[in-house]
């Protein structure tokens, strides 16, 4: 990831494996601040682990747990999701101050679905919310947080595809222009817009984050793809 004149500013991976219980996945995105950008913001590390367990069929995975933690310098952000969907229930553990931890439990409405932004895009790859066409806007309901209900991925029509594709010299591989939108908190920035591109196989070749705090515009690129091992 850089921004401005800085190349290489911070760094992530995700991963995606199967755990040993039949039908249950696990997804894990950390970044962190690397340099004089990783000196400046006291060496920041965003860690976030979503468990997920296969549903209709296996048409699509749903949210068991999802798990966030931020680090900055020595002090520690924490949020616990834990989703049970036979009682309906989701309960919420979350940091203090003090170090303790606050726990609150919420009713999940009847036909809502609370996939995290780690299943979000495992679903969305696969057609879960629709099938992928240019032009084309995704609402995709979450658990809410601070007024924040949903995502919203916009595909570029193809005019500002090409527009965008002449503008930026991308290669072959980007195949997709779009348009997320997440919770602010999540992507530490003041709207939670990231706009970049995805392959034909939907997965994310290069992006940038609009109006990063502290950072203005970050930009990434995909810089390895390894599959995943067989089970």
């Amino acid at each position: 990831m850089s921004f401005w004149f800085l190349k290489r500013v911070a760094t992530a991976k995700m991963t995606f494996a199967r755990l040993p219980k039949a039908g249950r996945f696990v997804a894990t995105l950390q970044g962190e601040t690397v340099g004089l950008v990783g000196w400046l913001t006291r060496y920041r590390v965003d860690s976030y682990r979503a468990v997920m367990e296969e549903v209709e069929g296996g048409s699509r995975l749903r949210s068991i747990s999802f798990d966030e933690y931020v680090k900055i310098g020595s002090k520690v952000r924490r949020n616990i999701h834990r989703f049970d969907h036979e009682k309906r229930r989701w309960t919420h553990e979350s940091s203090r101050r003090d170090g303790t931890m606050r726990k609150v439990d919420y009713p999940i409405p009847e036909g809502a679905s609370y996939d995290d932004f780690l299943t979000a895009s495992y679903n969305f790859r696969y057609g879960v919310y629709g099938p992928m066409e240019r032009g084309k806007k995704f609402v995709v309901p979450t658990f809410p947080r601070k007024g924040v209900r949903s995502y919203e991925i916009t595909v570029a029509s193809k005019e500002e595809e090409e527009y965008r594709r002449r503008k930026e010299g991308v290669d072959q591989d980007a195949a997709y222009f779009i348009t997320l939108i997440l919770d602010p908190e999540v992507v530490n920035s003041r709207e939670g817009v990231i706009e970049g591109w995805l392959s034909r196989d939907l997965y994310p070749v290069r992006g940038t984050i609009k109006e990063a705090i502290l950072f203005g515009d970050v930009k990434g690129k995909l810089v390895a793809k390894t599959p995943a091992e067989k089970t």
